[in-house]
């Protein structure tokens, strides 16, 4: 079964957010942290995978995904801190073995 991930990446705690949707969230995030794409995520360093959720189908992951982005600023970040109070770079959890990948 396909994953899809709707993800938040951040420049800082409180700083710049970037929401995107991806099918491989260790590897988007990734790409944000080397600077690999041309783009806002790259000329604002916004690199820290901070947030993600898991959809099973595409079409509800855009839905999200778009939601998400008509969202206040206060809401975004009430959103991440549920997750993840510290603003960690999930990624590098990840990476570290600390907990298994997503999807």
């Amino acid at each position: 079964m396909d994953k899809y991930f709707v993800y938040i990446v951040a420049s800082k705690k409180n700083g710049t957010l970037y929401i995107g949707v991806t099918n491989d969230v260790m590897r988007r995030a990734y790409e944000h942290r080397e600077k690999m794409v041309e783009g806002f995520t790259k000329e604002y360093g916004v690199d820290r995978l901070v947030y993600f959720e898991e959809y099973d189908s595409i079409e509800n992951a855009i839905k999200r995904e778009k939601n998400l982005k008509e969202w206040n600023r206060s809401w975004k970040i009430r959103l991440i801190e549920e997750m993840n109070v510290g603003w960690d770079d999930l990624y590098l959890r990840y990476l570290d073995g600390s907990r298994p990948a997503p999807g």
